[in-house]
């Protein structure tokens, strides 16, 4: 520990407070959930109770390593965020802006092809089976307009 602390720490291009503990680090990366992130320290070899500002490169190195790669490290595949890949038929696991590109190209596929969660997404439902009876109407009109009551209410006194 002859390292200084660090404020902040970069993990895969997103900056960490240097207060959080290592788990919670890892996790702030998107599309790494808490569970991955625990698998991916016991393989790099890295205390998860530490903070983040206390280790060192070499640390992040292996944690990096380790996320590039989680097949190699034998990361078991059901961790992973992108199971049979409908591209490859691989079991992937995606990150950051590639994560969000992939979901966008499903959503898009799904759409072109006219299925059932296409259309509910094309006309934005609820995609997974939840009521829409009474909930999930944010965005759309709910009820009179205040300027066209005044219009309507100052024509009709005109007349009296």
């Amino acid at each position: 520990m002859s390292q200084e602390y660090r404020y902040i720490v970069r993990i895969m291009g997103t900056d960490v407070q240097g207060t959080v503990k290592v788990s919670y680090a890892v996790a702030h990366v998107k599309g790494i959930s808490t569970s991955l992130s625990n698998a991916i320290l016991k393989k790099a070899g890295v205390n998860p109770d530490l903070r983040v500002g206390l280790i060192a490169d070499s640390d992040v190195g292996k944690i990096e390593d380790v996320i590039r790669d989680p097949v190699k490290y034998n990361i078991p595949g059901w961790m992973f965020n992108r199971r049979k890949d409908s591209d490859t038929g691989k079991d992937l696991h995606v990150l950051g802006a590639d994560l969000a590109f992939k979901i966008k190209t499903d959503i898009d596929g799904a759409k072109e092809i006219r299925s059932w969660r296409g259309y509910r997404h094309a006309y934005s439902l609820k995609v997974r089976g939840q009521r829409t009876k009474t909930t999930g109407r944010a965005g759309k009109a709910l009820g009179v307009k205040k300027k066209t009551l005044m219009q309507k209410s100052g024509s009709s006194d005109g007349g009296k």
